[in-house]
């Protein structure tokens, strides 16, 4: 038996080797296991493939009702053993447990796929599986190892929670996520970071939508056509994507507050407060709508740096920020089929309101996955946004990077946090210049009320690079860093 990495799987390299531990662990073992994501990951390809190589019972779920539920599995399990078309029907739950087991042998490994399916038309079967856990411990029950996976984030979180009946018996909780953005561009192929980056910017890392959008744009000229043939095409099964991902969280019943709520933080508001102003209700009405679309991974919170209790609210992912912020506003002309004419129209705001806020997630990211300890200062154990009271100019700087130190500096006995770089991201067509930085010397001096941060490093990242004098500047001092696409892609 071969547990190797099939060569169809890109990158996965850790979910892989956590499902071969798992599913080639001793058959005397009774195991659950829980494996989730969002949709177009790639999670039920892994299980498929790891269940093909152990020889283990794979099923993938529908919507329908108990009885056909148990006889589809009972059909399946059938044809498995060598007795396609011989009815093989369980009685319940816990019968086709003991059936998929293996009989009174057991030691297989099973995948239940698109569980929460099953688990919505028979409430019973979480108790039913923990049932058979406690007397397989007992030696009452065949054991085996029983995977559960499912792309109702909220719904398999669930599982292992508060008085669950699941809760405490699982020993692996595997996230599937997309990739990162370097795994992304290698998998799309894209070598130029600027193409890269603009794709991100609309469909992140997620390795599903390469098979229903095809080949990559083949330059940055083309992305406005590859979109206005795609994503923005209504026949094409991207444009109805930002429904199908809300859909498929039942907890979130009210599709239209729900959307709402994600279009107010797409543009800008970014508190709780706020977001409620923006959908005419009280703050207490929300505050459900919130926790939900964080439990379902829709919006998370981004803590400032340096403040406890204060996060910001952002979408989490590209493609709901750039339809929120780019379809929505206009889904009457792109029904239309005035594609290419109200994509033209929305550049602006494109930039302004993804790729501004994309940059600043890269940015962040490249700082505490990428970057060398000799380029931040240090070792960061915090990297997040933070803002900065400027009474001189009565107003307040937004400082994008704020890099926090594992070792706090000191004042008078008293600890604060030491800041290792602070810095912004511009997603402008603007080579950035010697301003910016004068911006970021300013917030450094303020910063000194709050932190130990007077050696702190100033970086600037820019989607289209920096003039001679700034960059001038950079190659004469040690405590500026300069950020391009080029950098940020292959850089540290």
């Amino acid at each position: 038996m071969t547990t190797d990495r099939p060569p169809g799987i890109f990158d996965r390299e850790v979910e892989w080797d956590d499902l071969v531990q798992f599913a080639t662990g001793p058959p005397e073992q009774f195991r659950i296991g829980i494996v989730h994501g969002r949709r177009r990951q790639g999670k039920s390809f892994l299980l498929r493939a790891i269940a093909q190589q152990v020889g283990g019972f794979y099923h993938q779920a529908l919507e329908e009702e108990r009885a056909p539920a148990l006889e589809r599995i009972g059909a399946a399990l059938a044809d498995q053993v060598g007795l396609a078309g011989v009815p093989i029907t369980p009685p319940d739950w816990a019968a086709a447990i003991r059936a998929v087991a293996g009989g009174q042998q057991g030691g297989r490994f099973v995948v239940l796929d698109e569980f929460p399916y099953l688990a919505a038309k028979s409430p019973e079967l979480p108790s039913a599986i923990q049932a058979a856990f406690d007397a397989a411990a007992a030696g009452q029950h065949p054991p085996f190892r029983l995977l559960l996976c499912g792309s109702a984030v909220s719904v398999m979180a669930r599982l292992l929670s508060g008085q669950q009946a699941l809760r405490g018996r699982a020993v692996l909780d595997l996230v599937v996520r997309p990739f990162g953005y370097r795994d992304a561009a290698a998998f799309w192929g894209l070598g130029d970071p600027s193409l890269a980056f603009l794709v991100h910017s609309v469909i992140g890392g997620t390795p599903g939508y390469r098979d229903l959008l095809g080949a990559p744009p083949r330059s940055s000229r083309a992305f406005g056509d590859w979109l206005v043939e795609g994503v923005l095409n209504p026949s094409h099964a991207m444009f109805h994507e930002a429904d199908y991902l809300l859909s498929e969280e039942p907890t979130l019943t009210d599709r239209s507050l729900y959307q709402s709520a994600l279009a107010a933080i797409a543009a800008g508001h970014s508190a709780a407060g706020a977001v409620a102003a923006a959908l005419g209700r009280p703050v207490t009405s929300i505050t459900h709508v919130l926790d939900g679309l964080e439990r379902a991974g829709f919006i998370e919170r981004l803590d400032d740096a340096l403040r406890q209790r204060r996060p910001v609210l952002r979408v989490a992912d590209p493609f709901l920020r750039f339809h929120h912020a780019v379809m929505r506003p206009e889904l009457a002309r792109f029904e239309a089929r005035l594609g290419e004419s109200t994509w033209l129209a929305s550049e602006q705001r494109f930039r302004s309101s993804v790729l501004g806020p994309h940059l600043e997630d890269l940015a962040r990211t490249w700082v505490s996955d990428h970057a060398s300890q000799a380029t931040v200062g240090g070792r960061a154990v915090r990297v997040g946004p933070t803002q900065i009271a400027d009474p001189a100019g009565r107003s307040r700087i937004e400082l994008d990077v704020v890099a926090i130190s594992d070792r706090p500096g000191h004042r008078r006995a008293v600890e604060r946090p030491r800041v290792l770089l602070i810095g912004e991201a511009k997603a402008s067509t603007r080579r950035l210049g010697v301003s910016e930085l004068g911006r970021l010397e300013r917030a450094r001096v303020l910063l000194g009320t709050r932190a130990d941060a007077a050696g702190a490093r100033l970086a600037l990242f820019s989607a289209a690079g920096f003039d001679r004098e700034l960059t001038a500047d950079a190659r004469r001092r040690d405590d500026i860093v300069l950020v391009d696409l080029e950098r940020l892609y292959g850089g540290d």
